[in-house]
């Protein structure tokens, strides 16, 4: 557990025991941030907590939850209350896709999704601004999408409510010292897919980025104060030209990315 003595800066992360969030894990650590990690399975958030602790020397709590659980949610938002072990970076990233369609996906799996996507990002939001609102400094990123650009169901509007309201809080906050930023990836290499049951294959190569590097760039623009962050070219261009190509052809490639 941190100690609340510590001078080093402390950041919570969901869905921190792979992909993206594992890559913050590690490169936040290497900034020398004290670290709350936030998943589901206790095994390997312990795995990860000693991975850090023995290469960079930081303090590491593990703190378990499904945010899709109000209740065990509700232990993460306590956590970022805590006047006694501030927080000063959270990092929302925990999420999860579904590959079917709408009408395909039960509708308790789409529940879910809006859960972990949209009511944990602003329970946790509101949970960490208040604090750090009253200290005048802290900041929020945001995993969002560059679906959150396109018409592909509702992974897309949670994406885009995502951006909606980090853009909103980023201008909201700005003034009180505190920064919001929304990062904006494409198809990563990680096991998001894999557990969507969608292969490689399923878009091409070029649009395929790697973990480490899209959170490299993430934080450095962070540090740049950027509201959005959009790693790569590709999909700077992409974003770009979804904002003047009609939705009822976009449409046309929401299969891309599920088979």
């Amino acid at each position: 557990m941190p100690d609340a003595t510590s001078t080093a800066p402390t950041a919570l992360v969901t869905g921190a025991t792979a992909g993206i969030g594992l890559s913050f894990a590690h490169q936040l650590a290497r900034r020398g941030h004290d670290l709350v990690l936030v998943a589901r399975d206790r095994a390997r958030l312990d795995e990860v907590a000693t991975e850090l602790r023995t290469t960079y020397g930081v303090e590491v709590e593990v703190l378990p939850a499904d945010l899709a659980d109000r209740e065990q949610l509700g232990r993460v938002e306590q956590r970022l209350r805590d006047p006694e072990r501030p927080v000063d970076l959270l990092v929302n990233n925990a999420g999860f896709g579904l590959k079917g369609r709408f009408l395909d996906n039960d509708i308790d799996a789409e529940t879910g999704m809006l859960e972990v996507l949209v009511t944990a990002v602003l329970r946790l939001s509101h949970a960490a601004l208040g604090p750090m609102s009253e200290r005048g400094r802290g900041g929020v990123i945001n995993v969002s999408s560059v679906a959150a650009f396109l018409p592909r169901g509702t992974y897309s509007a949670a994406k885009a409510w995502v951006n909606s309201f980090s853009e909103w809080a980023a201008n909201e906050y700005r003034d009180r010292g505190v920064r919001v930023m929304a990062l904006c990836p494409g198809f990563t290499k990680t096991e998001f897919h894999a557990r969507m049951e969608v292969g490689r294959g399923s878009a091409p190569d070029f649009l395929w980025l790697d973990a480490d590097d899209l959170v490299a760039q993430a934080l450095a623009d962070y540090d740049r104060g950027r509201v959005y962050s959009v790693p790569s070219t590709q999909y700077k261009v992409i974003t770009g030209l979804a904002r003047v190509v009609p939705n009822r052809v976009l449409q046309r490639l929401q299969a891309l990315g599920r088979r």
